[in-house]
């Protein structure tokens, strides 16, 4: 069973359920994403957080006839969306279900930050391995997996250098971002965290993964 890797010839997505389902979620991610500006509590910190958003939910609606994402791919995109919104509404920091786990296991921080990277590689990892199972020669490959890995862990290099521009931009305004909560280390767990999504990701999800893939319109059987 094979995924054709040329999803510029693509038919559009047929009817039915497995159109429903994304725009459900985008649905759901948009009025998620409207009521958190309500009431959130750094402007500057929900605009910050929330911007992948912003942006990426047009690009996949924009790109959805020519390039359709996976069924599994659209659900885990917008889980992490909506872990976005929630971390940009309350700021990392603050954030209550992260405050009742803090209580519940005696921990001396929020843990809503570290789960936020966690996802950071969770996601991004069947988001690269989709985008190298269908429009390059990897599928298949046994450096896919590792080269998904890799480039999650670069995305959240950046992602800290971003923060770290923040900081020395926004000086102690933008410390609800950054939400270290006076971890000198804050950087490296962060980076470590993606690091353990992502390997957990592809270890759990890449065969569930490849099924998925199978049922987009331009999927092929030998």
């Amino acid at each position: 069973m094979a995924v054709n890797p040329s999803p510029s010839d693509a038919p559009s997505v047929p009817g039915g359920t497995g159109r429903r389902l994304p725009a459900v979620l985008v649905a759901v991610v948009a009025a998620a994403l409207m009521a958190s500006a309500w009431g959130a509590k750094d402007p500057t910190t929900w605009l910050l957080e929330t911007v992948w958003v912003m942006v990426g939910l047009p690009l996949a609606i924009l790109l959805r006839r020519r390039f359709p994402l996976s069924g599994l791919l659209c659900g885990l995109l917008a889980v992490h969306a909506l872990v976005l919104i929630v971390g940009g509404h309350y700021t990392y920091a603050e954030v209550p279900a992260g405050d009742w786990v803090r209580d519940w296991f005696g921990l001396e921080r929020n843990p809503y930050d570290r789960f936020g990277h966690l996802m950071q590689g969770f996601v991004p990892a069947i988001l690269v391995r989709e985008l190298l199972v269908r429009t390059s020669p990897l599928r298949g490959s046994r450096w896919l997996a590792p080269l998904a890995v890799c480039a999650c862990l670069a995305f959240s290099a950046v992602f800290e250098m971003l923060e770290w521009a923040a900081a020395v931009i926004g000086g102690q305004a933008a410390d609800a971002f950054l939400a270290t909560q006076g971890d000198v280390w804050d950087t490296q767990w962060d980076m470590f965290c993606a690091l353990i999504g992502a390997t957990c990701s592809l270890l759990l999800l890449s065969r569930l993964h490849d099924r998925s893939l199978t049922r987009l319109p331009f999927a092929a059987k030998d």
